[in-house]
């Protein structure tokens, strides 16, 4: 006899009530609570028989011993897609869970149609969003067909796992996780309920058959991947894919990974046959004008372990209202009240009557504090309306006394600049212990206070 639930979920952080309560008491959050019919048919371990092979054959894991476990027999599916392997850790892990979110139309789907026709590997795509015919269509604008790619419009997740038994895949890529739909629940798709439980049966299925699930999810309008927090949970990786529609680049963030680091960063670019892989991210972080603008300034920063050069551009004006407007796009609103702070504080600069507007040109976020003294720079030179020449860049932080600070892998930062023909780059003199200038083509200005930086840039 089937066994029938009701519980209250909080569609906002996950957690179940017996009973509905107007205000969730885990998340605080008001009228989120939402009821959820469950009926398990079965029980979990007969579910994950179901699409267990021929031979039964279920795992029947044994207590061991930490110094007897094997490391370095972790197998990873290297894709043609360089930036992919580079935000998941150097390949896809066998057996691992990868979650995948973004806004509608940023691009998802495309970029793992790309990876499952580029791959030299079996690869299942399941789709319940799209037919067999609008995938083909994408494809063929992709190009690259291959005969290992097998396509399934299916919802219901035991089909899917028994196709995918049978068809012994290398990869499995679900389009999306909320579209999907298990028998054992009685609930909508896209429910809290169904996502935990659908999201389950996959990791008992990547976990045991040792083949690679992809899940693409949806995000809230506020930008957090849809469905319950513990669909993060459960997932080995968390990937976010981002950008400006308005604009041709694309942005993937790791947010969780636990085969790699989550420092890394991958940009593509939107073109009419697809993503293309932007190797070189300065192409679309430096302007492409030779003229010297005041407020414009190239700061040397570091994502992951990649270097590269992003342009800060400042405007600072009369302040029309009585109160003057603080706008930073792609960087921390309070460390640049910080920041400006700092100058009016130890450098005499009247910022408190100006408006000031901040933006990082290519739409990326940058958190290094090295970019700090890219950013003063900036400042200085659109409140002077004096330019910064074009043949100079910067890397160091700035401290609440004025001081320059040291950054760290000060070395890239400077050989980023002089590969890609900077003339001149200015770091704090406590980075100068150990580094050897002479062996760089670009010239090194050691500089220890706010004072001195603008003695040598605006006197």
């Amino acid at each position: 006899m089937s066994k029938i639930k009701k519980i209250f979920v909080c569609s906002n952080c996950g957690v179940s009530s017996p009973k509905w309560m107007g205000r969730c008491s885990s998340c605080g959050e008001w009228n989120t609570i939402v009821e959820e019919v469950i009926q398990h048919e079965t029980a979990p371990e007969e579910r994950s028989r179901l699409w267990k092979g021929s031979n039964g054959a279920v795992r029947d894991p044994k207590p061991i011993a930490l110094p007897d476990v094997q490391t370095g027999t972790t197998r990873r599916l290297i894709t043609p897609d360089g930036e992919l392997n580079r935000v998941l850790g150097g390949g896809i892990v066998s057996g691992s869970l990868i979650l995948i979110g973004g806004q509608p139309g940023i691009g998802k789907s495309t970029l793992m149609l790309q990876v499952a026709l580029r791959v030299k590997a079996k690869i299942l795509y399941v789709s319940g969003e799209e037919s067999e015919e609008q995938i083909k269509m994408r494809a063929d604008r992709l190009g690259n067909l291959q005969s290992n790619c097998f396509l399934l419009t299916e919802t219901n997740t035991s089909k899917i796992l028994t196709h995918a038994v049978n068809l012994e895949p290398d990869l499995v890529i679900i389009d999306s996780i909320q579209t999907l739909s298990s028998p054992h629940i009685e609930s909508t798709p896209g429910s809290i309920s169904q996502v935990r439980e659908c999201a389950g049966e996959l990791q008992r299925f990547a976990k045991e058959t040792n083949i690679p699930v992809f899940l693409i999810g949806h995000i809230t309008k506020d930008g957090s991947i849809a469905g319950p927090k513990l669909l993060e949970h459960i997932v080995d990786a968390v990937l976010q894919f981002e950008g400006d529609r308005n604009y041709t680049y694309r942005i993937l963030r790791t947010l969780k990974n636990r085969f790699g680091s989550t420092d890394e960063l991958g940009i593509y670019e939107m073109q009419s046959d697809g993503l293309r892989e932007v190797s070189n991210p300065s192409e679309l972080l430096l302007s492409q004008t030779d003229e010297e603008l005041s407020g414009s300034t190239v700061a040397a920063t570091i994502e992951g372990l990649r270097p590269m050069l992003i342009e800060t551009q400042a405007l600072v004006s009369t302040a029309v209202f009585g109160t003057p407007q603080r706008t930073a796009t792609g960087f921390d609103l309070r460390r640049l009240s910080m920041l400006m702070a700092v100058l009016e504080k130890r450098g005499g600069f009247p910022f408190a009557q100006n408006d000031v507007f901040l933006n990082l040109a290519g739409g990326i976020r940058v958190d290094d504090p090295a970019i700090d003294l890219a950013i003063v720079s900036a400042l200085i030179s659109s409140l002077q309306d004096v330019a910064v020449p074009n043949h100079i860049c910067f890397a160091g932080e700035v401290g609440l006394s004025g001081e320059i600070r040291s950054v760290n892998r000060i070395d890239q930062r400077i050989q980023e600049a002089d590969r890609l023909g900077f003339k001149q780059i200015y770091i704090s003199k406590y980075n100068t212990k150990g580094l050897d200038t002479k062996k760089y083509n670009i010239e090194v200005k050691t500089i220890g206070k706010i004072e001195e930086l603008y003695r040598a840039l605006f006197e």
